[in-house]
């Protein structure tokens, strides 16, 4: 179809369609004029525009009953044309607009959701449609009334349809109508003119936001954009008409209209203050309801249009609006930490703005509101703390985070107010109260890192707390954000004040105190604090350092540094001394007046070690944060912190020791130390006089061992020299306090042997062997020699007389003489022996010294002393091994009181004596051969026999009893130290008897495999021709006895037959192998047993 370009080619095509519907209204032929006006170009149709809207108009107005078609489709006709062209006249535009509402006014019959639809179109196309002028010619105190009515019906809809679109369209359309669209048709009003709007809107003010809150807190099935749209022209309309800017231009009498329009005078409103106070209380309500209802929808899209709502009316009536302000921006707040991103983003960028603009800086109305909110909440936050779940618990402390950095610099006002800071100060202590009914933290003790040497510390880190009233990290960490923003913002000394106060007035509170002490301090020095705006004056480094030594020295008074943790008897009498310090941190006056702690046996209940710990571990990694506040000006406070914090490391309580490695790695960090090693190293000589002063006072101070025993857990050798004389003072006061400080000490000596096998085993082992090597070039010729017949005589000769000693083939001469090994032939001094003998190196001479202090407290009456004399002895064999001149006359006086030990004390006692004896065996050679096989094998063979009968029977439940671990330790120990002591004939065969009966199938499991890998090791060694039987090509049952034997039974058994097949026929007669001699009269050979001699052992040890 051709397109008419011109009016008079477009008048020609229209006419009779425009003359046809004038004529007759009907649905058909309004559809015959709109296919006419699709062909006719924008121009030409804006000179014929009043001619075309005529008939569409008179459709409109028809006399008789309405008919629904003919009015949707001449207003949708009515849209087209509006949409193309443009309405030039005022009075054009009232009359379509008075027609338009004509349509939507309710009759006898409801119209269908269809033809309102298009009415709402049509009238949001016709206010677009009018050029700047023309609108605002509608906005006359003439027009109220009509104004008035197109608003209502509007209104009408929005409140009372159910079709979601049509709710939409006509809230759009009435933003339009209220000129608070963003089109790009109407240009932005100007003062004058928004101040005309002001005044005609205020007439519409409370229906329109009483409607609008009923739509916003309506049914939620009605969904997401039926509520953006109200609460978006809610906030506009509110801002337009309590505008701060506007209501201060309001004169203060009414303007008089002319006589006319007194009807109309009548309407209007008056904005003066009286309205604005009434106004504005009313809106508090409505803004209530709707942020109530708002804040916690379902759709994330109705959260975000709400945070704008507070932004725009914060900026544009922060005083016309101060009252609302209470519900505002406790729902801007809240939504910070939103599901939704989106929300959260245009929330902090909200409160960013806010912060930047200085809003509440520069307003007191709203700092006072601001102010009453935090009072409010602070007062309740221990109630609502309780009933809710975590999710609340992190929207009421966002809330209160939310509020503080809302006030910024304005912080101190509250903090000025005594009520304010109590009632926030109590909220504090109250939502922090620690969980301490925990029986654990008290029984986790330290007892591995005794025996290890920590090559390092790792970097500080809190301990995971638990709280009474949360389990959240979240909730911690929003409480840690509120005390750092107090101390960015606040006064640091008054704060400071404030919590030390609470931390000294009850012990209810101290550790709630403490905590948020470290975290005022953390957050006044600006580390991990999150703010919107920054501070006016920053604290310089002295103000930091003056309230980190206050601080400090109140967690290190004796009162609240010395605490009962334990129930162990070693540290509860430590407690009930009064404690000096001395050395590194002396006080004036503190010999003089001594603080006597209370009385252990009324607190040591699990409830108070455990308040306690907790204490402790709070108070040492504020030592930590105070040191990373201070960086390397805490050297200066090194003197007063490091040995407390050494004594802490040494505790015995897990958590506490813990912690304080932690915090000493934090110091060194930001001291400018490397590692704890440097910081105990470059401090090492401040620290051994305080430890040197506490030993000479052992009563007052009970804790030295403490730090000396932490400094050599991590440090390296080049501490010894500086700490020789310290050691030589702990022997010494050992050897005058055996009787109740020998255990404290014995753990002194334990780390102390920890460290030289670390610090020195590797390398004196590779110097002794190093010095062997040489010794053996040395002693050796250039070139081979010639073997004689003599020499090989001579060899087999000293090696059977050897054998015959081992086994005790010699002639009774005493006790003594038997203990010594009669030279067989004088070999000649090598150039090793000639050579004079080295002195001692320090750390083998402390060795020493320790080992000649174990020996006497062997005997100790104490169990758990003995148990520790073991370990600490076999630490000392390790050291003193290179130096074998030293060690074996000390192994000489040391073996009766580890044969006592060995034969005669508790299994506990037992068992470490044989791991000691393994390794002086493993250490000393056959030194301890004729001693082993005269004092302590029988007695374990017999034991072994004694306990077989036992084990065969248990059950199960046996492999978890001290009996069975004793049994197995033996068993697994006795084949490696034979075959080290390269013990005799007649020894061996009593292992291979006892083992022999371990092998029965009734044995626990672990058992056998002990005593197949003993006789396997023995029976081994005697099989000639280097034969070897893998076991598990083995079968498990033997023919003749059609049963299932033990695995080390059944291996004998067929190596027995492996041995009958390959051996010679005089070695199968019975000859052994020992330099061709014959067995001992009454000793059976190895491996020699027939197959039914092994039946009948297996059935006298119990196997089937």
């Amino acid at each position: 179809m051709a397109v008419f370009d011109t009016p008079r080619d477009a008048f020609g095509a229209l006419r009779p369609a425009c003359v046809q519907l004038t004529r007759v209204q009907t649905a058909e032929n309004v559809w015959r004029l709109a296919a006419r006006l699709a062909a006719v170009s924008g121009p030409a149709l804006q000179e014929l525009q009043e001619y075309v809207l005529f008939p569409l108009r008179f459709a409109l107005r028809a006399p008789g009953p309405r008919r629904e078609r003919v009015v949707e489709s001449a207003v949708r006709c009515i849209t087209s044309v509006l949409a193309v062209t443009a309405v030039r006249r005022p009075e054009l535009l009232q009359e379509l607009l008075s027609e338009l509402c004509a349509c939507l006014s309710p009759g006898p019959a409801a119209l269908a959701e269809d033809v309102k639809l298009a009415v709402t179109e049509a009238l949001h196309t016709l206010l677009h449609s009018a050029s700047g002028d023309v609108i605002l010619s509608l906005y006359q105190p003439c027009t109220l009334p009509l104004l008035g009515c197109a608003v209502s019906l509007l209104l009408r809809l929005a409140e009372r349809e159910r079709a979601k679109q049509l709710k939409v369209s006509a809230l759009n359309c009435l933003q339009v109508l209220v000129l608070q669209c963003d089109c790009q048709e109407h240009r932005p009003l100007g003062d004058d003119e928004a101040q005309r709007c002001g005044d005609l809107f205020a007439s519409f003010l409370p229906g329109i936001s009483i409607s609008l809150s009923r739509v916003v807190t309506g049914d939620i099935k009605q969904g997401h954009k039926p509520a953006v749209a109200a609460i978006r022209l809610f906030y506009l309309i509110v801002g337009l008409v309590m505008a701060d800017a506007q209501l201060a231009r309001v004169p203060k009498s009414k303007e008089k209209l002319p006589e006319k329009q007194s009807r109309i005078s009548e309407v209007i409103v008056h904005r003066g203050p009286d309205w604005s106070k009434s106004t504005a209380e009313k809106l508090s309500l409505l803004l209530c309801k709707m942020v109530e209802f708002s804040s916690v929808h379902p759709h994330w899209k109705v959260r975000l249009e709400l945070v704008d709502l507070v932004h725009h009316l914060l900026r544009n009536c922060s005083h016309s609006l101060a009252s609302s302000f209470t519900h505002l921006l406790k729902a801007l707040v809240g939504l910070v930490n939103d599901d939704s991103s989106e929300v959260q983003s245009r929330c902090n960028e909200v409160l960013q703005g806010i912060a930047e603009q200085r809003i509440i800086a520069q307003s007191r109305a709203l700092a006072d509101v601001l102010s009453e909110n935090l009072h409010s909440l602070a007062t309740a936050l221990p109630r609502l703390m309780s009933p809710q779940d975590d999710t609340g618990k992190v929207s009421t402390l966002s809330l209160l985070l939310g509020y503080l950095k809302l006030l910024g610099p304005k912080i101190n006002i509250v903090l000025n107010s005594t009520s304010h800071l109590r009632r926030l100060s109590k909220a504090l202590m109250q939502v922090l109260e620690l969980d301490v009914t925990d029986v654990k933290i008290v029984e986790d003790r330290r007892w591995g890192c005794e025996g290890s040497l920590q090559p390092g510390v790792p970097k500080g880190r809190c301990q995971r707390k638990y709280f009474r009233f949360f389990t959240e990290e979240k909730v911690f960490q929003l409480l840690q954000q509120v005390c750092r923003v107090l101390g960015y913002y606040g006064n640091l000394y008054l704060l400071v004040d404030h919590f030390m106060g609470l931390y000294s007035e009850s012990a209810m509170y101290r550790k709630q105190a403490a905590m948020v002490l470290n975290e005022l301090i953390t957050g006044a020095a600006g580390v991990g604090v999150d703010v919107l705006q920054e501070r006016e004056v920053s604290p310089n480094m002295d103000d930091l350092k003056g309230s980190i030594t206050s601080i400090l020295d109140e967690y290190t008074d004796q009162a609240n540094w010395y605490l009962i943790t334990s129930i162990d008897t070693e540290e509860v009498s430590h407690e009930q001394h009064p404690v000096h310090h001395a050395g590194l941190f002396a006080r004036p006056g503190g010999m003089c007046s001594p603080i006597l702690l209370p009385s252990p046996e009324l607190h040591a209940t699990t409830r108070t070690m455990n308040s306690n710990i907790w204490q402790m571990c709070i108070q040492l990694e504020g030592v930590g944060c105070f040191a990373a506040v201070l960086g390397k000006e805490f050297r200066l406070l090194l003197l007063t912190a490091l040995y407390p914090v050494l004594e802490k490391a040494g505790d015995k309580t897990l958590l506490i020791s813990e912690t304080a490695l932690g915090t000493l790695a934090d110091m060194s960090e930001a001291c400018g130390y490397g590692s704890v090693q440097c910081l105990i190293n470059d401090n090492s000589d401040y620290l051994v006089n305080g430890i040197s002063l506490g030993l000479r006072q052992l009563a007052q101070q009970p804790r030295a061992s403490r730090v000396l025993d932490t400094m050599l857990r991590h440090s390296d050798a080049s501490l010894l020299p500086l700490v020789e004389d310290v050691i030589q003072d702990v022997l010494s006061t050992l050897d005058q306090c055996y009787n109740s400080q020998a255990s404290t000490f014995l753990g002194v000596l334990h780390s102390l042997m920890t460290a030289l096998v670390q610090w020195f085993g590797s390398s004196c082992s590779e110097e002794q062997q190093q010095q062997s090597t040489e010794c053996q070039i040395r002693t050796s010729s250039p070139g081979p020699q010639a073997v004689t017949t003599r020499d090989m005589e001579q060899f087999f000769l000293n090696y059977v007389r050897q054998k015959q000693i081992a086994e005790g083939d010699v002639p009774d001469s005493g006790d003594e003489e038997a203990d010594e090994v009669p030279p067989l032939a004088k070999p000649e001094p090598s150039n090793c022996e000639t050579e004079e003998e080295a002195p001692l190196p320090s750390h083998a001479q402390l060795a020493k010294d320790v080992l000649g202090r174990c020996i006497h407290l062997l005997s100790d009456g104490s169990l758990h002393v003995r148990l520790k004399v073991l370990d600490v002895l076999e630490l000392c064999v390790t050291v003193l091994h290179p130096h074998r001149n030293h060690l074996l006359p000390m192994a000489h006086r040391v073996w009766p009181a580890l044969v006592t030990r060995l034969i005669s004390d508790d299994p506990l006692a037992v068992l470490r004596a044989f791991k000691v004896l393994c390794t002086l065996a493993q250490k000393c050679g056959d030194f301890l051969r004729p001693r082993f096989s005269r004092d302590v094998l029988p007695k374990l063979t017999s034991s072994l026999l004694n306990q077989a009968p036992a084990s065969a029977r248990a059950g199960p439940v046996y492999s978890h009893t001290l009996a069975f671990k004793l049994q197995l330790a033996v068993l697994q120990g006795l084949g490696p130290l034979c075959e080290k002591l390269d013990m005799g004939k007649s020894d061996l065969n009593k292992v291979t008897d006892v083992c022999l009966i371990y092998l029965s199938a009734k044995q626990p499991r672990k058992l056998q495999e002990a005593a197949q890998s003993d006789s396997s090791c023995l029976a081994l060694s005697a099989l000639p021709y280097g034969l070897r039987i893998v076991p598990e090509q083995l079968p498990s049952t033997h023919p003749e006895l059609q049963k299932p034997l033990g695995p080390a039974l059944c291996w004998q058994q067929c190596a027995h037959a492996a041995v009958a097949k390959q051996a010679p026929a005089a070695w199968r007669a019975g000859v052994g192998l020992a330099g061709g001699a014959n067995p001992a009269h009454g000793a059976r050979p190895v491996l020699l047993c027939p197959v039914r001699e092994l039946q009948e052992q297996g059935r006298g040890a119990g196997a089937p």
